[in-house]
């Protein structure tokens, strides 16, 4: 510890970090103490750490830290996904760049690709996490695509397909053009987009009638197989049972009649696609409709387009209409506002696609997940997002668990010669049962397909809190029987049902139990304006730089008083600036503290025993409003409680009372109360601070090597002495109103002030008046008659300071006029306006009242200053 007056943690953080790691102090492992269990949301193992990451970590740091002070053995897991869109794309991204094209090269020879770059960047987001001080258990860090996690995807995956649960099936699927795979529903972000209403002319087969279709999509009229109108819509009741020629490809098609029809909606004739749009799909299995899928992969038009095959969706879009427009089949266009689905990996507009797809009954496992928040056996935090949560659960569709990429796990099915498949977790298991399938024994493992898709990824993070431990399916699970279900999980509210939502059914069909006792949601980190910080706008500032230039615990602290649970969080630097002077506060508290000497032979002053009675007491008082706001997770308003009472009741109002004379020397037993209390702040600030905590912990006093605050014991509350406390809040505010009095009249603090009062309570704290006011206390005596007096009121009870004796009487004569001059002239002006009866009668009743009020305080501040004019 240097004499720095202004605390740097640069080196401090870094030193104590390794301290903690070469002690092992993070890690943990199964006795007999209560657990407490956070497992990480992992991040993406691309990415690096931003805004997001810094308030949602510092929350589950806060949260651990305190566990271990609480004496719970304290188990914080880290990881990262493996993220198989968002990696993938990195990939054949950097590939291209080196001229290798992902289609040249054999899987084998893609994923070593992969796992190259997973090498190089997975371990960069957690390496960040420690500037932040995470005190994660490093030697449990897990990777959503290592052997053990992937060993227990595989047998989930068996046991569910086994079940009858998982099926395989032609559906129509989201569609991802960019990353060429399927996507869930929840993984389509929809979003309003201005698009155009093209209606269109169908022309009847052989008449000379026609019908107008309007469609925001011409360039899918190559796939359609019907047109559909409502059956009790007399406009087209005749045309039922008819057919209509598609324009520009003259394909004939039915007319059908269904009452899925809108028919307020364009023309109220629907052109029905069943390859390319869901409801069309359903409407095309009810009446039996062709399915014409015209779209490859990639979001360009197939063989079946046309004249437009090769060519992509939109630049078809553009060149239908053109070309409808010079046949005189396009009637009209509309400017049109609909809702448009973008892949929320990609950012690319989803295409409804056909397409073979493995998938996961839903309704019957997500049941349990449902009755479990209903029943408050997992609480969201805030509540608000329970109501969002039952209506997704009560509308579960099946999950599309397949993805057509290389970079995951790879789905466990086999497929036969005769195109029949298997499922099994190892190729050997596969071979056996196939040959009993086939009946031939003669099958060798060349004669099987392995599946080319993968699982989508959330597959393997919905077991996260179950597999970070191991074999979720052993009885004899040490680790996952102690450390399951976990306590906490801290997230943000737009994976509730990517992720939240499936780790709660892959609980209780695994362990059948919750994963978690609570879900803290975290809001949106946003700038000043409100917008959601990203890089393309250019207003996230890099995490690392701040903790560069406001240290760790001063951003913790900035970002923590300004966030509460579902709630965004405005950013602003202040609230980091904020952080670090609390730091500074801290250190130089320290450092006060320090440079006093002991004198073995000097007792406690009476203003030094009081201050030691009413601090054990106000400190038991804010723990305990401490331990209440962490039990409802109202973190923010307990960070609070925390800074004020260090920086106001310790640090400027305690340090102040027991302060001896410059020079002078201190008791013992007051300096090492005082000590103990700094001690009991240090561990109170310890989960929101970690490092300058543990700095100055270790210069109280000696330690013993490998010993950490974060295992000393939290603060223990005594009963309080509520008289005391309320007695100490009087003398603290009477200081604060003498002090001012001071200020305003230029009294010298070495001039000894009175203070009359008629009470007589409350005399307990007289001596801390006494000194941080240098004020007596007259106690059931009024001040001298005929004398100026500075009064003020505390609660109901008058005090009166009589300031004759130091006052310029004709400065404050001068003073009081111009104000009683200003205050006449502020009457008047108010008067005229209410003299004038059109104003009066024709402005607003709360601007007349407005204006009375304004009348009312003019008067009064006036009979005030007259009354002060007549003392002088």
């Amino acid at each position: 510890m240097d004499n720095e007056t202004v605390y740097n943690p640069s080196s401090i953080e870094k030193k104590w970090y390794q301290y903690w790691l070469d002690h092992n102090l993070f890690s943990s492992t199964p006795d007999n103490r209560p657990p407490y269990t956070i497992v990480i949301p992992p991040p993406n193992v691309t990415g690096v750490l931003h805004m997001g990451h810094m308030l949602n970590n510092t929350i589950q740091d806060i949260l651990v830290r305190r566990a271990r002070l609480l004496g719970y053995n304290a188990c914080w897991v880290p990881g990262t996904d493996h993220a198989s869109i968002a990696t993938e794309a990195k990939v054949v991204a950097r590939l291209a760049e080196q001229g290798i094209s992902k289609n040249s090269l054999s899987r084998e020879e893609f994923l070593e690709h992969a796992w190259q770059w997973t090498r190089e960047h997975g371990g960069i987001i957690l390496e960040q996490l420690k500037r932040l001080g995470a005190s994660c258990d490093w030697k449990r860090t897990a990777f959503t695509l290592d052997e053990e996690r992937s060993k227990e995807v595989v047998k989930v995956f068996c046991e569910l397909f086994n079940s009858g649960l998982i099926y395989r099936g032609i559906r129509i699927v989201n569609w991802d053009p960019k990353a060429k795979t399927a996507l869930s529903d929840e993984e389509v972000i929809h979003q309003e987009a201005q698009s155009h209403l093209y209606y269109l002319k169908y022309n009847i087969e052989g008449s000379e009638q026609f019908l107008t279709i309007a469609t925001t999509r011409p360039e899918t009229i190559m796939g359609d197989t019907a047109i559909c109108v409502h059956p009790e819509d007399e406009r087209y009741q005749a045309f039922v049972g008819k057919k209509a020629i598609i324009p520009i490809v003259g394909r004939a098609i039915p007319i059908i009649a269904d009452t899925y029809i809108d028919r307020e909606f364009g023309t109220g004739c629907l052109k029905v696609t069943p390859a390319h749009d869901v409801n069309d799909y359903l409407l095309g299995q009810t009446h039996q409709l062709e399915t014409i899928d015209i779209l490859n992969d990639d979001g360009t038009l197939n063989e079946l387009g046309g004249i437009y095959a090769g060519m992509d969706r939109f630049e078809v879009r553009e060149k239908i209409a053109q070309d409808l427009k010079e046949k005189g089949l396009l009637i009209k266009v509309e400017d049109y506002v609909n809702k448009v689905g973008y892949s929320e990996r990609t950012h690319v507009p989803i295409e409804p696609k056909l397409s073979m797809q493995w998938f996961l009954k839903m309704e019957d496992i997500a049941r349990p997940a449902l009755e479990a928040v209903e029943k408050d056996e997992i609480a969201l935090i805030p509540s608000k997002f329970k109501n969002t949560y039952r209506h997704w659960m009560e509308n579960v569709k099946d999950w599309c668990i397949s993805r057509q990429l290389w970079w995951g796990h790879r789905i466990p099915a086999y497929y036969l010669p005769d195109g029949s498949f298997v499922v099994a977790p190892s190729e050997e298991e596969a071979l056996e049962k196939a040959r009993s399938l086939s009946g031939n024994s003669q099958l060798q493992k060349e004669d099987l397909r392995a599946e080319e898709d993968c699982l989508d990824t959330w597959f393997s993070s919905w077991l996260w809190p179950m597999s970070v431990f191991g074999d979720i399916t052993d009885s004899d699970n040490k680790d996952l029987n102690y450390y399951y279900p976990t306590n906490t999980l801290v997230t943000a509210p737009d994976i509730l049902f990517f992720w939240v939502a499936r780790m709660i059914i892959a609980g209780y069909r695994y362990r059948g139990e919750r994963p978690f006792k609570d879900v803290y949601l975290t809001g949106i980190v946003r700038d000043a304006l409100g917008r959601k910080m990203s890089k393309t706008l250019g207003n996230s500032p890099n995490p690392l730089d701040l903790i560069d230039n406001y240290g760790a615990d001063g951003v913790r602290v900035g970002l923590m008083m300004a966030t509460s649970a579902g709630n965004d969080l405005l950013y602003e630097e202040a609230l980091l600036e904020q952080g670090r002077n609390f730091c500074n506060k801290i250190w130089n508290s320290f450092r006060l503290i320090k440079t006093w000497q002991v004198d073995a032979q000097h007792s406690s002053p009476e203003e030094s025993r009081i201050a030691i009675d009413w601090f054990a007491h106000r400190l038991s008082e804010a723990v305990a409003e401490i331990d209440d706001l962490m039990e409802k997770y109202r973190i923010s308003e307990a960070v609070t409680v925390a800074y004020k009472l260090f920086r106001d009741d310790f640090s400027a109002f305690y340090l102040e009372a027991i302060k001896p004379a410059y020079g002078a020397p201190i008791d013992g037993v007051t300096l090492e109360k005082t000590i103990l209390f700094f001690e009991d702040l240090l561990r109170i600030l310890h989960p929101f601070m970690p490092f300058i905590t543990e700095e100055l912990w270790h210069e109280l006093r000696e330690r013993p090597e490998g010993s950490s605050i974060m295992y000393s014991s939290y603060p223990q509350k005594i009963e309080l002495n509520a008289s005391l406390l309320k007695t100490v809040a009087i003398a603290r505010e009477v200081i604060t109103q003498v002090r001012n009095i001071r200020t305003m009249h230029n009294i010298p603090r070495q001039e000894l002030l009175d203070i009359y009062v008629q009470e007589i309570e409350h005399s307990e704290a007289d001596s801390l008046i006494m000194k941080l006011a240098r004020a007596s206390v007259q106690r059931g005596k009024s001040a001298p008659e005929g004398v100026s007096s500075a009064s003020f009121i505390v609660g109901t009870v008058s005090y009166a300071v009589p300031i004759e004796a130091f006052i310029d009487k004709d400065a404050v004569r001068q003073k009081l006029e111009a104000d009683l001059k200003h205050q006449e002239g502020f009457l008047m002006g108010v008067r005229k306006k209410l003299s004038n009866e059109k104003f009066v009668n024709n402005a607003p009743q709360d601007v007349v009242a407005i204006e009375r009020k304004k009348e009312a305080d003019a008067l009064s501040r006036i009979e005030t200053i007259k009354k002060q004019l007549s003392t002088l």
